[in-house]
């Protein structure tokens, strides 16, 4: 039986390698200092949102139902996952101060402006 190999020590939690590989058709065994694959390097919380994450299509709406989460819990589990990935999060779009928001929104409740114009007035802030 094939187990998966720990990516954390267990005494001192630092990170493992895996020094030995054997083929299992021929028995040939071969030394190196081998990395882990980006999967093994997740927790297995990690490793299971992802899975879920996947299975979704990256569906962020649909990974919400599938594990009963809000939608800024599911942005936190992807923001952490991507920088166990060693990439850094993209940054939020900026977003109006609130005294704007309400001016834009006021101006298209009014009629003055169009969505498309609201829109581009809420996103450059």
């Amino acid at each position: 039986m094939l187990i998966a190999a720990p990516t954390r020590c267990p005494f001192c939690a630092g990170t493992t390698h895996v020094e030995r590989m054997r083929c299992g058709s021929c028995d040939s065994a071969f030394e190196g200092k081998f990395a882990p694959s980006w999967m093994q390097q997740l927790s297995a919380e990690q490793l299971a949102f992802a899975q879920v994450f996947l299975s979704q299509r990256g569906k962020i709406k649909d990974v919400e139902q599938a594990l009963g989460l809000s939608y800024p819990t599911v942005v936190a589990r992807l923001d952490a996952l991507v920088a166990a990935l060693g990439e850094a999060p993209a940054a939020p779009a900026p977003v109006a101060p609130p005294t704007e928001r309400r001016t834009v929104l006021d101006a298209l409740a009014a009629g003055d402006i169009n969505v498309d114009e609201a829109a581009r007035r809420l996103r450059r802030g």
